[in-house]
């Protein structure tokens, strides 16, 4: 009774066999479950320089330590590979309610081998795994393929499915896995690697139970978050309207404030993601013109089109994921504004706003609607097709792509049809699409002109919608992480919300007044921060957490706390810091075992400010990535120099029966 299962399922789809794996105690207490457990088992069983889309790559859906013990905020599930888009560890985050289904068919994580003859998914039941033939869902997008699942599998009210569409058959370097509907494990390239096996979906339908150790200080704790996650709530006039407002106020200081992270959660329960729509606009958060251009690019007149409460004019239903007590998902009514084609679709995320509009200078909400739509049938993430036609449309805006190159778009900055379009052709592989199908790298690299200023990526993966201009900590985690270019991993804003050093005690403070240019800077506090901040997330992806309760605040989110009680540990924060240490380590040595040489992530020096933007918010702001880089791989035990971990590191920590002496230590 520990919150984990104790096992994994290991399926060959090559040989159509399956074996249980037994993982012993140690194992979890190393690394936890999550994406800790997978990358222990990426590190163990996929062999050295194994091809990403070939059948030696294992893809694994793994639940969290922490999901089904009674843990609120801990449903999120992962997905973990060996990356096609940067070739090194890949993962994918995704919440709706795979993740307990994962638990109750008896398994910590689920894995694929080999490759299918023919398209099949998987199903699992109390009786056990099956594999059955998948033929005739081969070419259906995400939401007929469920739909159909359903009625192949019937008397099955509780089924559980993810699944790819187009994208991921036609193996698109960035497909994801959706799942309930539209809900995606969008980065990697995860839907490229579970098309290239053949594999169209897994089934989940078990009910066996989770227990945990202390499952009445888990109650306890729950009810407390709750109650405070309940009392949080914004004024009842608070409208989208004063979101620029704010976002205009928090810009205007170069002072640190440190505020309660619960307001944070009072934003989402009104408004999800979307508040970023508006608030982020003045801030400079959110990229404008591939990058290149500011909030005077797209101005108030333009942006206050992607108002949340516009979007929520469209919301018949919120919804939350498991065990979630915020509630920032919705579904919308999109019938009229996509003139009949399709009646609903999954309230669209920030990014995804964010990306199929100021970035591109589109100021149509009901084109971001129909994209939205769009993606998440055909399984592709938002964040990288966003990235991939603005990078296009700056190679139009050159004149280094022709009308007549692109199959007669017409690819100028807010075209709203031209981006429809693409999507369209980048989902399918045709048309001028197939050239940006495979994300920002790989169509710079089939264009063949000299594009590198403004191809923006990080080790092959494009950044999401949130400017390291305005924090450069993120840019750390941009070219820092194994997996490159992700908003989710940590920021200067993150760490000052999620109050690590009440419990941390090597955790920096964050002081009222604290001069926030000074992250501007390579320091030793720079260095603690984002090492914090890896950690922390570690942690909190091996337990299955969410990103809003952590940056909520972990003064009231007490993952240190639940992760005791599930377990019967007794260990400290500091404990646990040290495990997402490893963990983090683990993922940096599994690349570095495949050939990458970690300072090749470093994201596009257009992000720090090389050249420096003129006007707006953020002009003349930059920084120096190599530095920044530096000071994180110290932190972190690993060479400043290479990003390589030592030798005494990789000995300290211990990694139980894993070889780490195919690491070449800096």
């Amino acid at each position: 009774m520990k919150g984990y299962c104790g096992k994994i399922l290991m399926v060959d789809l090559t040989k159509s066999t399956f074996e249980e794996i037994e993982i012993p105690d140690a194992i979890y207490e190393n690394f936890l479950s999550g994406v800790g457990l997978g990358a222990y088992i990426l590190y163990k069983y996929i062999p050295k320089n194994a091809a990403p889309l070939g059948p030696d790559n294992i893809l694994g859906f793994i639940s969290g330590l922490l999901t089904g013990t009674g843990s609120f905020m801990t449903g999120r599930w992962m997905v973990v590979t060996k990356s096609p888009l940067t070739g090194g560890f890949g993962d994918a985050n995704c919440g709706g309610n795979l993740s307990p289904s994962i638990k109750h068919c008896g398994y910590d994580g689920i894995f694929f081998k080999g490759k299918s003859k023919n398209p099949v998914f998987l199903f699992i039941d109390n009786k056990g795994p099956q594999l059955i033939d998948a033929s005739k869902l081969w070419g259906q997008d995400t939401v007929d393929t469920e739909e159909q699942i359903r009625t192949m599998i019937p008397h099955k009210k509780s089924l559980s499915i993810a699944t790819i569409g187009m994208a991921g058959e036609n193996q698109s370097l960035i497909s994801g896995i959706s799942h309930d509907g539209g809900r995606m494990a969008a980065r990697s390239g995860v839907g490229a690697v579970m098309g290239s096996k053949n594999l169209k979906a897994l089934v989940l339908c078990g009910s066996r139970l989770i227990k945990s150790q202390n499952p009445e200080v888990i109650k306890t704790i729950s009810q407390a978050y709750a109650k405070k996650v309940k009392a949080s709530n914004l004024p009842g006039m608070a409208t989208g309207a004063f979101l620029p407002i704010m976002g205009k106020s928090m810009v205007a200081t170069d002072k640190a404030i440190p505020l309660d992270g619960m307001m944070s959660t009072a934003i989402m329960k009104k408004w999800g993601t979307g508040f970023g729509n508006t608030m982020n606009m003045p801030m400079g958060d959110s990229p404008v013109k591939n990058w290149k251009g500011s909030v005077l690019d797209f101005p108030f007149s333009k942006y206050r089109n992607m108002n949340p409460d516009r979007v929520q004019k469209h919301e018949i239903k919120k919804y939350h994921c498991y065990s979630c007590v915020i509630g920032c998902g919705g579904i919308c009514d999109i019938d009229k504004v996509t003139n009949g084609r399709f009646p609903l679709t999954h309230k669209p995320e920030y990014e995804t706003v964010a990306a199929f509009g100021a970035l591109l200078l589109n100021k149509d909400l009901d084109t971001i609607f129909l994209v939205n739509e769009l993606l998440n049938r055909g399984g592709m993430d938002s964040i990288s097709a966003g990235n991939t036609i603005a990078f296009a449309m700056e190679c139009y805006e050159k004149g280094w792509l022709s009308q007549t190159a692109t199959g007669g778009l017409d690819l100028t900055w807010g075209n709203a049809q031209t981006i429809i379009t693409l999507v369209e052709q980048m989902i399918a592989g045709t048309g001028f699409g197939a050239v940006l199908q495979h994300g920002v790298k790989k169509a710079s690299e089939i264009l063949g002109i000299a594009t590198d200023s403004f191809a923006i990526h990080a080790g092959g993966q494009e950044p999401g919608m949130h400017d390291p201009r305005l924090d450069p900590i993120l840019g750390i985690h941009y070219s820092c992480d194994p997996t490159p270019g992700r908003h989710t991993i940590g920021a200067g804003s993150y760490y000052t919300y999620m109050r690590l050093w009440e419990s941390v005690t090597w955790a920096p403070k964050v002081k009222l007044g604290e001069d926030k240019k000074e992250e501007y800077e390579a320091s030793s506090q720079v260095g603690l921060k984002s090492m914090a901040n890896a950690c922390i997330k570690q942690v909190l992806d091996g337990s299955g957490g969410c990103l809003f309760g952590m940056i909520g605040g972990l003064n009231h989110f007490k993952i240190f706390d639940y992760l005791n009680a599930a377990t019967g540990w007794d260990k400290t924060a500091d404990d646990y810091m040290s495990i997402g240490l490893r963990m983090q380590t683990l993922r940096q040595c599994f690349n570095v075992r495949e050939g990458i040489n970690p300072r090749d992530f470093k994201m596009n020096d257009r992000l720090s400010g090389f050249p420096p933007l003129t006007k707006g918010p953020l002009r003349g702001k930059s920084f120096s990535m190599k530095d920044m880089m530096s000071i994180h791989y110290q932190f972190m035990g690993w060479d400043r120099n290479t990003g390589i971990p030592t030798k005494q590191l990789l000995e300290e920590l211990g990694f139980c029966d894993l070889d780490m002496e195919v690491i070449n230590h800096g």
